[in-house]
Protein backbone atom coordinates (compact mmCIF):
# COMPACT_ATOMS: atom_id res chain seq x y z
CA UNK A 1 0.00 0.00 0.00
CA UNK A 2 1.58 3.30 -0.92
CA UNK A 3 1.08 6.33 1.32
CA UNK A 4 -0.10 9.59 0.27
CA UNK A 5 3.74 11.23 -0.10
CA UNK A 6 4.58 8.64 -2.44
CA UNK A 7 1.66 9.07 -4.38
CA UNK A 8 2.58 12.51 -4.85
CA UNK A 9 6.00 11.91 -5.99
CA UNK A 10 4.56 9.97 -9.06
CA UNK A 11 3.60 11.42 -11.96
CA UNK A 12 2.24 10.91 -14.83
CA UNK A 13 3.93 11.24 -18.24
CA UNK A 14 1.48 10.02 -20.64
CA UNK A 15 -1.96 9.06 -20.58
CA UNK A 16 -3.77 7.00 -22.19
CA UNK A 17 -4.80 9.09 -24.90
CA UNK A 18 -1.38 10.30 -25.82
CA UNK A 19 0.12 6.64 -25.27
CA UNK A 20 -2.48 5.64 -28.31
CA UNK A 21 -1.49 8.50 -30.55
CA UNK A 22 1.93 7.88 -30.13
CA UNK A 23 1.50 3.53 -30.85
CA UNK A 24 -0.40 5.11 -34.05
CA UNK A 25 2.43 7.23 -34.99
CA UNK A 26 4.98 4.13 -34.18
CA UNK A 27 2.72 2.00 -36.37
CA UNK A 28 3.38 4.07 -39.39
CA UNK A 29 6.68 4.51 -38.66
CA UNK A 30 7.05 0.67 -39.09
CA UNK A 31 5.17 0.56 -42.21
CA UNK A 32 7.05 3.49 -44.20
CA UNK A 33 10.48 1.97 -44.95
CA UNK A 34 10.20 0.13 -48.55
CA UNK A 35 11.22 -3.10 -46.69
CA UNK A 36 8.47 -3.27 -44.37
CA UNK A 37 5.52 -3.65 -47.65
CA UNK A 38 6.03 -7.28 -47.67
CA UNK A 39 5.54 -7.51 -44.27
CA UNK A 40 7.09 -7.29 -40.66
CA UNK A 41 7.39 -9.45 -37.67
CA UNK A 42 6.92 -7.55 -34.14
CA UNK A 43 8.61 -9.41 -31.27
CA UNK A 44 7.82 -8.15 -28.34
CA UNK A 45 10.28 -8.62 -25.15
CA UNK A 46 8.74 -9.63 -22.61
CA UNK A 47 7.30 -8.55 -20.15
CA UNK A 48 6.95 -4.84 -21.18
CA UNK A 49 7.52 -4.91 -24.83
CA UNK A 50 4.26 -7.54 -25.01
CA UNK A 51 1.56 -5.55 -24.69
CA UNK A 52 3.01 -2.70 -26.84
CA UNK A 53 3.61 -5.16 -30.28
CA UNK A 54 -0.07 -6.33 -29.76
CA UNK A 55 -0.93 -2.86 -29.84
CA UNK A 56 1.07 -2.22 -32.86
CA UNK A 57 0.10 -5.16 -34.81
CA UNK A 58 -3.57 -4.41 -34.18
CA UNK A 59 -2.80 -0.62 -35.03
CA UNK A 60 -0.44 -1.92 -38.13
CA UNK A 61 -3.60 -3.89 -39.53
CA UNK A 62 -6.37 -1.31 -39.10
CA UNK A 63 -3.77 1.23 -41.26
CA UNK A 64 -2.53 -1.00 -43.83
CA UNK A 65 -4.70 -4.19 -44.11
CA UNK A 66 -1.61 -6.16 -43.49
CA UNK A 67 -1.19 -8.26 -41.08
CA UNK A 68 1.97 -8.02 -38.97
CA UNK A 69 3.57 -11.08 -37.25
CA UNK A 70 3.70 -11.05 -33.77
CA UNK A 71 5.68 -13.29 -31.44
CA UNK A 72 7.17 -12.40 -27.64
CA UNK A 73 10.83 -13.11 -26.78
CA UNK A 74 12.23 -14.00 -23.36
CA UNK A 75 15.33 -13.01 -23.38
CA UNK A 76 16.66 -14.05 -20.07
CA UNK A 77 19.09 -17.05 -20.49
CA UNK A 78 20.94 -14.30 -22.77
CA UNK A 79 21.18 -11.43 -20.10
CA UNK A 80 24.67 -10.76 -18.59
CA UNK A 81 23.13 -8.62 -15.25
CA UNK A 82 21.59 -10.52 -12.52
CA UNK A 83 17.72 -10.94 -12.81
CA UNK A 84 15.06 -13.41 -12.47
CA UNK A 85 15.21 -16.30 -14.28
CA UNK A 86 11.14 -17.18 -14.03
CA UNK A 87 9.04 -15.58 -16.90
CA UNK A 88 7.61 -17.67 -19.46
CA UNK A 89 9.22 -19.19 -22.32
CA UNK A 90 9.79 -17.14 -26.03
CA UNK A 91 6.77 -17.81 -28.17
CA UNK A 92 7.87 -17.27 -32.05
CA UNK A 93 5.72 -19.45 -34.32
CA UNK A 94 7.82 -18.69 -37.77
CA UNK A 95 10.94 -18.32 -39.46
CA UNK A 96 12.56 -15.16 -39.11
CA UNK A 97 15.10 -15.36 -41.72
CA UNK A 98 14.86 -12.88 -44.28
CA UNK A 99 11.86 -10.81 -42.44
CA UNK A 100 11.67 -7.73 -41.55
CA UNK A 101 12.03 -8.20 -37.66
CA UNK A 102 11.02 -4.79 -35.57
CA UNK A 103 12.02 -5.76 -31.70
CA UNK A 104 9.37 -4.06 -29.34
CA UNK A 105 9.91 -2.99 -25.26
CA UNK A 106 8.40 -0.28 -23.52
CA UNK A 107 11.57 1.65 -22.15
CA UNK A 108 14.77 1.78 -23.84
CA UNK A 109 17.54 2.72 -21.06
CA UNK A 110 20.64 1.10 -20.46
CA UNK A 111 20.68 -1.13 -23.43
CA UNK A 112 21.16 -4.92 -22.12
CA UNK A 113 18.37 -5.59 -22.73
CA UNK A 114 18.34 -4.81 -26.78
CA UNK A 115 21.34 -6.72 -26.71
CA UNK A 116 20.25 -9.86 -25.15
CA UNK A 117 16.90 -9.54 -28.00
CA UNK A 118 19.20 -9.12 -30.39
CA UNK A 119 21.51 -12.05 -29.39
CA UNK A 120 17.92 -14.07 -29.21
CA UNK A 121 16.75 -12.96 -32.45
CA UNK A 122 19.93 -14.10 -34.41
CA UNK A 123 19.57 -17.74 -32.37
CA UNK A 124 16.38 -17.67 -34.34
CA UNK A 125 17.48 -17.04 -37.73
CA UNK A 126 19.08 -14.65 -40.18
CA UNK A 127 16.54 -11.44 -40.46
CA UNK A 128 16.87 -9.00 -43.24
CA UNK A 129 16.58 -6.46 -40.78
CA UNK A 130 16.50 -6.14 -37.35
CA UNK A 131 14.89 -2.35 -35.70
CA UNK A 132 13.87 -1.16 -32.63
CA UNK A 133 10.79 0.45 -31.69
CA UNK A 134 10.37 1.61 -27.77
CA UNK A 135 7.86 3.78 -26.01
CA UNK A 136 10.32 5.32 -24.00
CA UNK A 137 13.85 6.24 -24.23
CA UNK A 138 15.52 7.52 -21.18
CA UNK A 139 18.68 8.07 -22.06
CA UNK A 140 21.52 6.77 -20.06
CA UNK A 141 22.82 3.96 -22.26
CA UNK A 142 25.77 1.62 -20.90
CA UNK A 143 26.01 -0.33 -24.27
CA UNK A 144 25.43 1.66 -27.56
CA UNK A 145 22.03 0.55 -28.65
CA UNK A 146 20.07 3.50 -30.55
CA UNK A 147 15.66 2.82 -31.18
CA UNK A 148 14.97 3.10 -34.93
CA UNK A 149 10.88 3.93 -33.70
CA UNK A 150 10.91 6.02 -30.56
CA UNK A 151 7.70 6.71 -28.90
CA UNK A 152 9.20 9.77 -26.68
CA UNK A 153 12.54 10.68 -25.13
CA UNK A 154 12.19 11.24 -21.22
CA UNK A 155 15.59 11.71 -19.64
CA UNK A 156 16.19 10.38 -16.17
CA UNK A 157 18.21 9.98 -13.67
CA UNK A 158 19.01 6.72 -12.31
CA UNK A 159 17.09 7.26 -9.04
CA UNK A 160 14.22 7.44 -11.44
CA UNK A 161 11.70 4.57 -12.29
CA UNK A 162 9.20 4.44 -15.45
CA UNK A 163 6.57 2.68 -14.82
CA UNK A 164 4.43 1.79 -18.34
CA UNK A 165 0.92 0.72 -17.48
CA UNK A 166 -0.51 -0.60 -21.00
CA UNK A 167 -3.25 -3.24 -21.96
CA UNK A 168 -3.76 -5.83 -24.57
CA UNK A 169 -6.09 -2.94 -25.86
CA UNK A 170 -7.00 0.96 -25.45
CA UNK A 171 -7.85 1.36 -21.75
CA UNK A 172 -8.57 4.86 -19.78
CA UNK A 173 -5.72 2.93 -17.03
CA UNK A 174 -3.17 2.97 -19.87
CA UNK A 175 -0.37 5.65 -18.35
CA UNK A 176 3.07 6.17 -18.17
CA UNK A 177 4.39 7.67 -14.94
CA UNK A 178 7.52 8.26 -13.40
CA UNK A 179 8.91 7.68 -9.53
CA UNK A 180 11.77 8.71 -7.69
CA UNK A 181 13.83 5.62 -5.96
CA UNK A 182 12.79 6.21 -2.78
CA UNK A 183 9.34 5.67 -4.14
CA UNK A 184 9.77 2.94 -6.49
CA UNK A 185 10.12 -0.26 -4.07
CA UNK A 186 6.69 0.72 -3.14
Amino acid sequence: MRTALEVLRERTLMSARQMDRIVARLAHQILEPEDAQGGVVLIGIRRGGEQLARRLASKIEEISGMHAGLGFLNINLYRDDDVARELPESEIHEDLTGKVVVIVDDVLFTGRTVRSALDAVTDLGRPSVIRLAVLIDRGLRELPVQADYVGRSIPTSRREHIDVRLSKRYSEADRVTIRSEADAGS
